[in-house]
């Protein structure tokens, strides 16, 4: 029975890799965030707007609780799952957890690549952005370092990176 937990902050490539590692090694993958949307349906954006952080929050804890229970699964978690309650502890005893590490830098150019507005990022301006980067993943750092194994992603910007990634990701879950 396997169970592999990604973490790592947002635009890290925490569903890219996630997907890629499920289907090189024959397993389901679960985006929490999407298994969220899926059983409140209604999207995270929706969540945080009539139950502000804190009610998203509680609400994350509790599907965590629910798909971390499934077997064979590969799940990548919301960049702030790890963070609140006793989710990483929690995730710790679940299954091996991967944190994909990448720098300020790196992560602010795949969010501003990217195809879906963040909540936590409306109205910012590129510069309050990557501040905004900067002070969370400061603030978060002390909770991913606590995942078993730490995979640095920072160079991973195009399709065989992506592989690479999922070879040393293997090497690090010895699998």
């Amino acid at each position: 029975m396997k169970r592999i937990i990604i973490i790592g902050y947002m635009g890290a490539g925490k569903t890219t890799v996630g997907k890629a590692l499920a289907e090189d090694l024959g397993l389901t993958f679960y985006d929490l965030d999407w298994y969220i949307e899926n059983r409140m349906r209604k999207t995270i954006k929706q969540i945080f707007d009539e139950s502000g952080e804190e009610g998203f929050r509680k609400i994350e804890h509790n599907m965590l609780h629910e798909v971390a229970e499934f077997e064979n699964v590969i799940i990548s978690c919301g960049g702030g799952t790890p963070c609140f309650f006793d989710n990483m502890d929690y995730m710790n005893e679940q299954g091996e957890t991967l944190y994909l590490k990448a720098s300020p830098e790196v992560l602010y150019g795949h969010l501003r690549m990217g195809k879906s507005v963040r909540p936590l990022l409306l109205n910012k301006t590129p510069e309050e952005v990557k501040v905004f980067i900067q002070e969370q993943l400061q603030k978060r750092e002390p909770f991913y370092n606590k995942a078993k194994h730490i995979l640095d992603v920072s160079l991973m910007d195009n399709f065989d990176k992506i592989k690479i990634s999922v070879k040393q990701a293997r090497a690090l879950l010895n699998i």
